[in-house]
């Protein structure tokens, strides 16, 4: 069952892969798009009548919800009630064509369901099985259920953002995100490892511990009971100037310094005073910190008679890095992803959609950008090739097994 629906010209490395996934939300379905954009065929089990729950986030897409249009390009939707007989009987035959299986159910699911990583691997050698779950599979927080919100507190990272008054938490899932790109990543990795040794490999990832690896600046920063780095908002929290400093039209530049050599020309070209540079209380980036009320005065004095344009102009002009402060509409309409072509049209239950390549792809092959499924679009043709026939197919659709 090794066919691939992938429309691109050039087929990607993955192409002939199977990858069966039982997946909901985004850590995994993170995982597997990606799989997908490489050229593996992934179908995708969801429940009958409701499907990933993350397909009822919102219906911003038209009427489709964000993140799963995100997350699910180029998959194929398979329904199955995994605890009915019949259904079970499906899962274990595709089960045993796949080259890789991916799952996040919650704690426990894929073990109660004959679908552990011990089990599947001592019938099929060479299958790859990632197990995503919160906290792992063992420890006092395994069975404990692991939101991208509940990670990001537990890892540390809600305490290191925000302002001083108040812990924020990421605008994304970074948490999901973060054990999706590992469970990818090493993924492929014991795919690589298979191609030498012949052996399958269980991947397990953790939510905590993926997040964990993201912290370790501010862990290091904390070592042996230091205070940890200061909650600054968008500015940043070590390094200054670094962040958002308002012009005299109230528009913000976002802009950094990461050197002294920097630091020397910011004050010389930009603040146009050079003795600010030796200041002793801003001649190094520690002393820089600790007075950042001071020098921040300094700083909006001289850009309040400027506009936004104007400074970002001489930021520009003395090599200074500088950003604006987009929002949505303003990347959607990014002039540097316009010319650097990166947007495609994706097919979706709804119509077509605009939709970011996938931003590392080796110039060998085109990446797959195949339509999003609608739920249970491709049960019927799934099970036709595993050798079911259209009435054992109406059967099991009328016994609420599909």
């Amino acid at each position: 069952m090794s066919g691939n629906n992938a429309t691109s010209k050039r087929a990607g490395p993955l192409a002939g892969t199977l990858v069966v996934t039982l997946e909901h939300a985004i850590a995994a379905p993170f995982c597997t798009r990606q799989l997908a954009d490489l050229g593996a065929r992934v179908i995708k089990i969801e429940r009958p009548g409701v499907g990933d729950f993350a397909r009822a986030y919102d219906t911003r897409v038209k009427g489709l919800a964000s993140h799963f249009v995100w997350c699910n390009r180029s998959k194929e939707s398979l329904t199955l009630d995994v605890k009915h007989a019949d259904a079970r009987k499906i899962l274990d035959a595709l089960v045993g064509r796949a080259d890789i299986v991916v799952q996040n159910l919650a704690p426990g699911a894929s073990a109660r369901l004959g679908l552990g990583a011990k089990e599947l691997r001592a019938k099929h050698p060479r299958m790859i099985v990632c197990d995503i779950s919160g906290y792992g599979d063992s420890g006092p927080y395994r069975d404990r259920k692991a939101y991208d919100l509940l990670i990001q507190s537990e890892a540390g990272f809600v305490s290191t953002t925000g302002s001083a008054d108040e812990p924020a938490k990421a605008g994304i899932s970074i948490a999901d995100i973060a054990a999706g790109m590992y469970a990818y990543s090493n993924i492929l990795a014991a795919m690589l490892q298979r191609g030498r040794t012949g052996e399958g490999a269980h991947v397990e990832v953790s939510m905590l511990e993926a997040l964990g690896e993201w912290m370790n600046f501010p862990l290091y920063y904390a070592f042996d009971g230091a205070p940890p780095p200061p909650r600054a908002g968008a500015a940043h929290a070590t390094i200054y100037p670094y962040g958002p400093f308002a012009a005299g039209d109230g528009k913000v530049v976002m802009f950094g310094l990461q050197n002294e050599r920097e630091w020397a020309t910011f004050c010389d070209r930009v603040l146009e005073d050079a003795r600010v540079a030796t200041d002793e209380r801003f001649s190094s980036n520690v002393l820089r910190v600790a007075n950042r009320d001071a020098l921040k005065a300094i700083i909006l004095a001289r850009f309040a008679a400027m506009t936004a344009a104007q400074v970002a102009g001489v930021l520009d002009a003395a090599g200074i890095a500088n950003a604006n402060v987009n929002e949505m509409r303003d990347v959607w309409s990014h002039p540097q992803l316009a010319e650097r072509d990166r947007w495609r049209e994706i097919g979706t239950p709804a119509g077509v959609i605009p939709s970011l390549l996938p931003p590392a792809i080796p110039d060998t092959f085109d990446a797959r950008m195949d339509p999003v499924p609608a739920l249970g679009e491709h049960t019927d043709a799934i099970l036709a090739e595993l050798g079911l026939s259209a009435a054992e197919i109406d059967a099991l659709r009328e016994a609420g097994a599909i």
